[in-house]
Order: C-alpha cells, then sequence, then structure tokens
C-alpha cells in the first residue's frame, strides 16, 4: 500500500487489525485461566486461574471501551462526547503500577473527532514512555475549536521513530500496516479538525500537539 492517501476499506481493516491486535493478549489470557479452572484440582492453582481471568477481563473490557471512542463511530454523525466520560475512559485505559494520568481540561462537550483525536493522542504518547511514568492533558483554547497537548514524562522518554512523518497523514510512498496505521490515522483526525498534530522533545519530556 503506497502513495499520498488510503483507500477507505484499507483504513478500516488496518484498524480493525489494530484493534485485533489490542484485545488478543487479555482474550486468551481469559481463555487460558478458563481451561485451568476446568482442568484443575488444585485449589491454589484455580485462585490463580480466577485472578487471572477478573484482572484479564477488566483490561479488555477498558481496552474495549478507549478503543470504541478512539476508532468507532461513537455516535451518529455530528455527536457530542462528554470530556468526564472520556477522562475515565483514558484512567481506565492508561493507568497502571506504572503509568498515571494527569488530566487538566474542563468540563465540557466536545465534537466527537475532536475527542477521538484526544484519545488516539495519548495513544502516541504512551509509546514514548515504554518503561511508565505520566501523562497529562491540557487544552488550548476552549469550546468546539479546543486544541491539546499531551506530555509524557517518564525514564528514558524518546520519540519512536517513523511517528512525527505518519502524523501528517501523508505516506509518500511508504507502507502502513497495522503497527503503524494509529499515528496515520490521528493525522487524518487531526485535518477532519482542522488542526496539526506534531510530536516533539521538550526537554526530558515529548509533548504530543494539536493545534
Amino acid at each position: 500500500m503506497s502513495g499520498k492517501t488510503i483507500e477507505a476499506l484499507d483504513l478500516a481493516a488496518l484498524l480493525c487489525s489494530r484493534l485485533c491486535h489490542d484485545l488478543i493478549s487479555p482474550v486468551g489470557a481469559i481463555v487460558n485461566g478458563l481451561e485451568v479452572l476446568a482442568e484443575e484440582n488444585d485449589a491454589e492453582t484455580k485462585t490463580f486461574a480466577l485472578d487471572l481471568i477478573k484482572k484479564s477481563t477488566r483490561t479488555a473490557s477498558a481496552k474495549l471501551q478507549f478503543c470504541r471512542i478512539a476508532f468507532g463511530a461513537a455516535g451518529s454523525a455530528g455527536a457530542q462526547i462528554d470530556l468526564t466520560e472520556t477522562e475515565t475512559v483514558a484512567r481506565g485505559f492508561i493507568e497502571d503500577e506504572k503509568t498515571k494520568l494527569t488530566w487538566n481540561l474542563p468540563r465540557a462537550m466536545l465534537p466527537k473527532n475532536r475527542v477521538k483525536l484526544l484519545l488516539n493522542m495519548l495513544l502516541i504518547a504512551l509509546q514514548s514512555i515504554p518503561r511508565g511514568g505520566t501523562l497529562t492533558v491540557d487544552g488550548t483554547g476552549s469550546g468546539d475549536t479546543m486544541g491539546f497537548k499531551v506530555t509524557a514524562a517518564g525514564t528514558n522518554a524518546k520519540i519512536p521513530q517513523a511517528i512525527p512523518e505518519l502524523l501528517t497523514a501523508k505516506l509518500n510512498g511508504e507502507a502502513v500496516d497495522a503497527h503503524r496505521i494509529q499515528p496515520f490515522y490521528t493525522g487524518l483526525l487531526a485535518q477532519d479538525c482542522g488542526l496539526t498534530v506534531a510530536m516533539t522533545t521538550e526537554g526530558d519530556a515529548v509533548a504530543v500537539t494539536a493545534h
């Protein structure tokens, strides 16, 4: 797949592949846990399997709720999404023992594509701190024209290779697979919102901005 655009069917297929990739791990762990419960008689092993199932179910649910908004239709054309709900979904997806989220946005309703852009920016920022850290979300402007800044701070935070170029939503002859489609899609969302999205370093941190 090359050229400056992606056909609609190819874009849909690649996003679906990305979603399946995100869900395979927790769903597979649930299946493994159920198999252990069915086959093992040891009480300690069964307890471990049940804990695995509970944890993996929570993870799968959080990922589905996040991806429903980040990649899905999330309502009818022209729909708006509550930033309070968005914060809850983002925390469920991002926060764990290694990574925390600081949310500095006001309570507001924003057009769905602007919210989808924000969630995709969070995904990109998360990739810059593989060892964990803090993601800080700030807004620029207000109302339907609000822009965003996501700052990622953590040990050895750095910009992943190729992502800045993909954020322009121009392929320049490069192939895009399921691992690279998400930053490209983020660039498309930014264009739809009349914004420009970029990824830069700020001291020891990495910033993803849309303005």
